[in-house]
């Protein structure tokens, strides 16, 4: 019947209505729709006439009201006031109802429409109440909200609000909906991020235990830097977690001073300065003066465990890119005749037809194709050079039978490409382990750091100058980085239950030889110092100051005296101390689906201050880059739409779409009916 309706619709468009038309008393018409509508008789034909638009329709008793009540949502002219009522009178209440595929009139291109489907969507409602069981309302003020959030959230340019297909299609789909121009979408955007800002405030403000910051280096077209800046912690829940706090724009010209003021202008403005365990930063001798005015200005105010003995941490990812640069560097003649040789295999069928024949002739057993590597991805380097290596016998036989062919590497090359690809090898495997997990936890990179420093040494034994000289620079290179970490990586690596101590005294005997005995006393100490400085903050101990989340709290145990008391009889008693116990006790099984925030959320009662202690080490960030970024050669970019942008604002995207996009991750599993609730019912 709806094709009859809108066939009749049609036609009545074009009609006249004649001077002899009578107009029909509707005062009878039962309809909420006639209230808008003038009946008209022609002879034995009826027709209702918008009394906003003048439009005619049907007014047929046959064609039912439904293309009345469609005509009055899509009519421009009038309020949106009635319109909940017309979609809902005399409608059954099984469920919301829902507008959508919308066929376009030819009379009024300009978006109005002429049919609605009717559809059903299920029972339910989106986490954000996107779908109201019930009556349906149209919220100009919050579907600009929600346009906004997407615009965040898929980080789309502002801009689109303004693109004519992005307009048309929203015009044609609720034309009661005001679309924002560029600068009001814009305050909108910053409108959500002060919103989202609260509740990180809010989450940061009710932290258990301390946090730990990182800072990038972003890049834009025309030399624009950015500093941005991300808060590393374990929550309440033992979940490791973390927040881009701000996106600042920066200037060459700053000093290390300023740079400093501004790390700590952020860090008070977020009031989390006195909360802060550790920073990480790239291995650059530029951030060490930033590093070491942070440090001075919170130990002012003895905000840091063991006057920041950890607080330096420099990223484990960055150190092996700054490794594999200056291999690459190093090795940019032997290297350049490999890609060489491989452009020229590939340069015709004839040729790569003649190296298939010499590689059977030398009896290579490989079905890798030889492809060159992006300069832009180290490790597509690092496979062509051991695809290449496969083939080393045939080249020379290419040589040999071609005269064109002159890149060939020498067999002393061959030998040095293959060391440099055992340095590539190493370096790719271990930043796989760093970038393999969302959130590693800090205690996971120990064990592969230790690995690189053994390679090192041995490499730096290597008979070949040339592979000796590099060893030692790629060495040099890291014992900087090893000077600043070691520490940190131990105690996090103790703090693992399948460890403790024994992963330490394994490794340090191979590294440091006859002094490991010095260097294992070295991270002992530490670590009971570190305790001792978790227990001053322990609610147990006598005249104790809660941590962060506690302190100007109400505590509403009331044993609390009753613990402190059961804590002080086990000091004066001698009692071992919870580090003491730990250390004493088994290790725990090796397990591959092992999580070491699991296992100490079930075991805070039994290491009340040693878990204090393990909730700020484990979430310190040792590693910065995600996997997208670990084997890129340059540094993070911003896309050039948003580096036209005002700072506040770009700021403002940058945070929220961190916020919303981790929101979003972490209720993945509670709101995965929000799907249903898309998919309507065709009856």
């Amino acid at each position: 019947m709806g094709s009859n309706v809108h066939g009749i619709a049609t036609i009545l468009e074009a009609m006249e209505i004649e001077e002899e038309a009578v107009i029909v008393n509707s005062s009878r018409l039962k309809s909420v729709v006639w209230n808008d509508f003038d009946r008209v008789k022609k002879g034995d034909t009826f027709v209702a006439i918008c009394r906003h638009c003048k439009r005619k329709l049907s007014g047929s008793s046959t064609s039912g009201t439904s293309h009345l009540r469609n005509h009055l949502i899509r009519c421009r002219r009038r309020s949106n006031h009635d319109i909940s009522q017309l979609l809902t009178r005399g409608k059954k209440k099984e469920g919301p109802l829902a507008i959508s595929n919308f066929s376009f009139d030819q009379e009024q291109r300009n978006g109005d429409a002429v049919s609605v489907v009717r559809t059903k969507f299920e029972q339910g409602h989106t986490r954000d109440g996107l779908f109201n069981n019930g009556i349906v309302n149209f919220d100009n003020r919050r579907s600009r909200l929600d346009l906004a959030r997407m615009i965040i959230l898929h980080g789309y340019p502002l801009s689109m609000v303004e693109h004519i297909g992005f307009r048309i299609f929203v015009r044609n789909l609720q034309p009661l909906f005001d679309i924002a121009t560029f600068d009001g979408v814009e305050a909108d955007c910053r409108e959500i991020y002060l919103m989202e800002r609260q509740k990180v405030y809010e989450e940061l403000d009710k932290l258990p235990g301390k946090i730990s910051l990182s800072a990038d280096t972003w890049t834009a077209n025309g030399d624009a830097e950015y500093l941005c800046l991300t808060a590393h912690y374990i929550d309440d829940s033992w979940h490791l977690k973390k927040k881009i706090l701000n996106f600042l724009t920066t200037d060459p010209s700053q000093t290390e001073d300023m740079l400093s003021e501004v790390i700590m202008t952020s860090l008070r403005n977020w009031d989390i300065d006195r909360k802060l365990f550790s920073v990480t930063f790239d291995n650059y001798s530029t951030y060490d003066k930033i590093v070491s005015r942070i440090r001075e200005q919170l130990c002012q105010h003895r905000f840091l465990y063991c006057d920041g003995q950890l607080f330096d941490t420099r990223c484990a990812a960055n150190v092996i890119k700054l490794m594999v640069q200056d291999t690459l560097e190093t090795a940019s003649q032997i290297i350049h005749k490999v890609r060489e040789s491989i452009r020229y295999v590939r340069s015709s069928q004839a040729t790569q037809e003649k190296f298939t024949e010499m590689a059977q002739i030398a009896g290579v057993d490989s079905r890798k194709c030889l492809n060159l590597d992006n300069s832009f991805y180290w490790n597509s380097t690092y496979i062509m050079v051991e695809t290449a290596l496969e083939y080393k016998d045939a080249f020379p036989l290419l040589q040999e039978q071609d005269s064109r062919y002159a890149m060939c590497p020498t067999v002393t090359e061959w030998d040095r490409i293959s060391a440099i690809a055992s340095f590539l090898k190493l370096f790719v495997e271990v930043s796989n382990v760093f970038a393999g997990s969302k959130y590693p936890t800090a205690n996971t990179y120990f064990p592969d750091i230790c690995d690189i420093h053994l390679q090192l040494i041995e490499w730096c034994q290597n008979s070949d100058d040339f592979v000796n000289s590099l060893a030692l620079k790629l060495k040099s290179r890291f014992d900087e980085y090893w000077k600043k970490c070691s520490l940190a990586l131990a105690i996090a690596a103790i703090l693992d239950p399948r460890f403790k101590m024994q992963l330490v005294k394994y490794y340090y005997p191979q590294i440091y030889g006859d002094s490991a005995p010095d260097c294992i006393n070295i991270v002992s100490d530490c670590m009971k110092a570190l305790y001792n400085g978790h227990a001053i903050y322990s609610p147990l101990a006598p005249n104790g100051q809660a941590e962060a989340s506690q302190v100007g709290g109400v505590n509403n145990d009331r044993l609390t005296g009753f613990d402190k008391f059961i804590y002080e009889t086990s000091v004066s008693n001698n009692i071992k101390s919870d580090l003491d116990n730990y250390l004493e006790e088994k290790l725990f099984p090796r397990k591959d689906d092992f999580n070491i925030l699991n296992w100490w959320k079930v075991h805070t009662p039994r290491y009340p201050i040693l878990s204090m202690m393990a909730r700020n080490i484990l979430g310190m960030p040792m590693s910065k880059a995600s996997l997208e970024y670990v084997f890129n050669t340059g540094n993070k970019a911003l896309e050039p739409y948003r580096s036209s942008l005002r700072s506040d604002t770009l700021q403002a995207l940058m945070c929220a779409q961190d916020w919303m996009r981790d929101e979003f991750e972490d209720s993945k599993a509670s709101s995965s009916t929000v799907t249903l609730a898309l998919c309507y019912d065709a009856k």
